[in-house]
């Protein structure tokens, strides 16, 4: 089997992988630009060594804005990459850093892990990013191995 033939075999789990990344960061970025969601991520972004003095010069909802908008260009690109690798490899690769610095929250947030009936639990929304980073890093290699080709 040639590895065009490997790119059809596995084109629907892909694309289906693809969608449901783009299909979050369109929805979740869209709900940043709501007071609600930019009070929710204020202690995400506050206490992250990375982010924190964004605060010093912006308010929270243009924070959150900002942070929404980076998710639907990313968003965007991930679409756009369907029809162009070179974009789909950057997009990929900024839909990788969104979700390790979403995971990053589960260190640097405080009071993030708690136990619950002797068993350690976090705040689960967090957690679901390890499967978007995942299909992130499948996005960066798949264009990548276009662009070579």
């Amino acid at each position: 089997m040639n590895s065009l033939d490997n790119r059809v075999a596995t084109t629907v789990g892909y694309k289906l992988g693809v969608f449901g990344v783009v299909l979050v960061l369109l929805w979740i970025g869209i709900f940043k630009f709501t007071p609600t969601e930019a009070a929710a991520i204020e202690p995400l972004i506050k206490n992250h060594p990375l982010m924190g003095w964004t605060y010093n010069f912006f308010s929270v909802q243009t924070v959150s804005n900002l942070v929404g908008f980076s998710e639907i260009v990313v968003a965007a690109g991930l679409v756009y990459g369907f029809f162009n690798p070179r974009v789909g490899y950057f997009a990929g690769l900024a839909s990788s850093v969104i979700f390790l610095v979403t995971l990053s929250f589960l260190f640097t947030t405080p009071d993030t892990w708690k136990v619950v009936d002797g068993v350690p639990t976090t705040s689960f929304f967090l957690v679901k990013d390890i499967l978007f980073l995942a299909i992130a890093i499948m996005v960066v290699e798949h264009n990548k191995k276009l662009l070579i080709s």
